[in-house]
């Protein structure tokens, strides 16, 4: 039997996974994301938990660890390289590298952590027996990752799948946090559904019972909608149809097995993805949109520690 970490480094936590060349989950555990020094404290944190965990596993001991993946939130080039990570406080780094110098030469490999998710839900999560994903993850921004023929979609410069800015709306005045406009996180993702919600009830004097919410979230939108609401309901509505225009795109460039929705916004369940089913029904000509699963994400926070250790799976 072989074995392998999975590192999943986020701005506040770096949550690791012990798991087995057939996906069965070990242990896992998180610990703070200790910034500074461009990534250096955080990789020695990592190191020095692989290490203990593995002096402390007669089997892993005995047998070795095969093999360290990684998820980063930030773009990689193909080489391993980071040029930039802003949440980590990063420019210039080779974490993977950097990591099996500490090792002692075990392998490891890096990718995007979006990329990563997905590449974790395709091998054991909502994806699972399939090869060829694309999922989106609805948080506070929107992220996608793009898996093909079992292999992530990255990019010659880091990104693929970057879903979240692909421009929706030509029209917009306000900025996306990238600086562009008209992003699709701007209308999809947790902030973005409250930003559209908020704009509907500034525009009508229709009743509705989000007026009465003082600090309106993406949760109360899609509970209302559930419950109702009309202008709730348009207003998930209209977020969901920019999201549906956009895999209707993808569908028409990648043409995956399926799509998966993952991020704290998709535990509204099957309201969202009838809604993106029925809006990809109207962007479509050339395929059937019934062809496509739309389906939502099963690991949660795992995805990433289990997409990271089936990087070393990878060829």
């Amino acid at each position: 039997m072989k074995y392998y970490a999975g590192i999943d480094i986020g701005g506040t936590t770096v949550k690791i996974g012990m798991l087995d060349e057939t996906g069965r989950l070990l242990s896992k555990w998180e610990i703070p994301t200790r910034k500074g020094e461009n990534g250096q404290l955080f990789i020695k944190d990592i190191a020095g938990e692989i290490k203990g965990y593995v002096e402390g596993n007669e089997t892993i001991r005995q047998s070795g660890l095969n093999g360290v993946g990684i998820g980063i939130p930030g773009p990689v080039l193909p080489d391993g390289y980071v040029e930039i990570c802003v949440n980590l406080a990063v420019r210039e780094l080779y974490p993977a590298r950097l990591l099996s110098e500490l090792l002692g030469g075990v392998p490891a490999r890096v990718a995007n952590d979006a990329n990563v998710a997905a590449l974790g839900e395709m091998w054991q999560g909502a994806g699972k027996g399939h090869d060829s994903i694309c999922m989106v993850t609805l948080g506070t921004g929107v992220g996608g990752g793009i898996v093909n023929e079992g292999r992530i979609v990255s990019g010659m410069h880091g990104a693929g799948g970057e879903i979240g800015h692909l421009r929706v709306e030509e029209n917009e005045s306000e900025r996306c946090n990238c600086g562009g406009y008209g992003c699709l996180e701007q209308y999809t993702s947790a902030t973005g559904i409250v930003r559209v919600a908020k704009r509907n009830l500034e525009a009508s004097n229709e009743p509705s019972r989000m007026r009465d919410i003082a600090y309106l979230s993406a949760k109360d939108v899609c509970d209302l909608a559930k419950e109702g609401d009309a202008l709730a309901l348009r207003s998930l509505s209209y977020s969901m149809d920019r999201l549906a225009y956009v895999l209707s795109h993808i569908a028409l460039i990648m043409d995956p097995q399926v799509f998966v929705i993952g991020g704290g916004v998709s535990k509204a369940g099957s309201l969202l993805t009838d809604m993106i089913r029925e809006a990809m029904g109207s962007y479509q000509s050339i395929v059937d949109v019934s062809r496509y699963d739309i389906v939502l994400a099963k690991l949660g926070n795992d995805a990433g520690i289990y997409g990271a250790a089936r990087l070393m799976l990878s060829d």
